[in-house]
């Protein structure tokens, strides 16, 4: 019968305890570098922190492990986030991740595409409500019309008229 996904957890965090932050710390940079030929220079940050680097990685690790997609699928996922999120070292990084696990060109294309149609649609979604909600509580009717000249010449009137009476 096979170890519990809890097991290995379990057994991760007794060698991290056992070990100290430190050494876990460098081994696993040590790891990222032989897996991907380079330590991102996030996790070289981190490890300055060395608990805020494992906590970073085992909370990574385990819902990467732990998901029900396949590993590549996951890949090209986190690349398509970092390319709507602009982080250009995410997508590379993801990129290559992914092309290890067999992603090809064609759908390493297509997720770009596809996350820079969903980024684009998220910028004119959330703009457009802005505008919807925002816009009539934000001005008084009257500056609805500012666009409209006659409306904006009565309004100057009134208010030369509101001045010499005072």
């Amino acid at each position: 019968m096979g170890r519990r996904q809890e097991d290995d957890f379990e057994d991760r965090l007794k060698k991290i305890v056992e070990q100290g932050a430190d050494a876990t710390a460098e081994e696993w940079l040590k790891i990222i570098e032989r897996e991907y030929g380079k330590v991102p220079l996030i996790f070289k940050r981190m490890s300055e922190r060395p608990e805020v680097l494992i906590s970073h990685l085992l909370y990574k690790g385990t819902v990467a492990e732990t998901s029900r997609l396949d590993p590549k699928y996951v890949e090209l996922i986190s690349m398509a986030v970092g390319a709507a999120l602009k982080c250009q070292y995410c997508t590379s990084y993801h990129m290559q991740a992914a092309i290890k696990m067999g992603a090809t060109r064609e759908e390493i294309l297509e997720v770009i595409l596809l996350s820079g149609m969903i980024s684009n649609s998220s910028v004119l979604a959330n703009a457009y409500r802005v505008i919807d909600e925002r816009l009539e509580k934000c001005f008084p009717c009257d500056v609805k019309s500012v666009q409209e000249k006659p409306a904006a010449k009565k309004r100057t009137k009134r208010a030369g008229a509101i001045r010499k009476k005072k």
